[in-house]
């Protein structure tokens, strides 16, 4: 037996219309969730100002300090002594200090200036009269002379320390001596590479003999000089 549907009974038939209409509604459902807004119950203010509480404030008096007057002046007194000035007072006079034609002016006799001894010291390249040495009084050139003279002298008095020759010591003593306004020798000062030798250097100066002071202008001054004395040994 064959089976036969009613097409009035076909529930499939209008599926795809009723499925358009659910989803529209679904979709009002949702947008009108979205679009709907809530707002809390406002409270009532009341923002007016009460100003007359504020203006019925209490200001504190102050108490007021009274100064006292100032005291009356001292009264003037009815009678007024006059007290005379008894004692002179001599005026001073200034006298002119201008003179005149008529006054004599007084000579003064000359005044003799002293001459001060001053302490000059002039080396010896720069001095006008070198000081002389003893037999160079007729030399032509006195400073050259007076050199040769030096020379002569060291190498006459010059004796080699035995304890700078044991030891092996040997070099140059610098020696500086002023020839003072007498003529003598003064203020002797040497260096050297050792004080033997420099003791020796003192003894050949030392022995120099008193010259003729060096002049400078005409006047006897310090010379100071100096000379090297060499220590080699052979």
């Amino acid at each position: 037996m064959e089976l036969k549907k009613n097409p009035k009974a076909d529930v499939g038939k209008n599926s795809s219309l009723y499925f358009v209409i659910g989803l529209a509604a679904v979709l009002g459902l949702v947008y009108g969730a979205m679009e709907w807004k809530k707002y809390d119950k406002s409270n009532e203010y009341d923002i007016s100002m009460n100003i007359e509480d504020q203006l019925d404030e209490e200001v504190p008096m102050t108490e007021q300090i009274k100064t006292p007057p100032p005291p009356p002046p001292p009264a003037a007194p009815e009678i007024i002594e006059v007290v005379e000035d008894e004692e002179e007072v001599e005026e001073t006079v200034i006298e002119s200090t201008e003179t005149s034609q008529e006054e004599e002016v007084m000579e003064v006799e000359e005044v003799e200036v002293e001459e001060i001894d001053e302490d000059i010291s002039v080396p010896f390249a720069v001095i006008e009269d070198v000081p002389v040495f003893p037999g160079c009084e007729g030399a032509s050139n006195k400073k050259q002379c007076f050199q040769d003279m030096m020379q002569k002298h060291i190498r006459k008095n010059f004796r080699y320390p035995e304890i700078a020759q044991e030891m092996g010591v040997q070099g140059r003593v610098n020696v500086i001596f002023v020839i003072q306004k007498d003529g003598s020798i003064g203020n002797i000062r040497m260096r050297g590479p050792d004080k033997n030798l420099e003791k020796e250097a003192l003894r050949i100066i030392n022995k120099l003999p008193k010259m003729t002071p060096g002049k400078q202008r005409g006047r006897a001054v310090k010379v100071p000089f100096s000379i090297p004395i060499t220590f080699k040994l052979q």
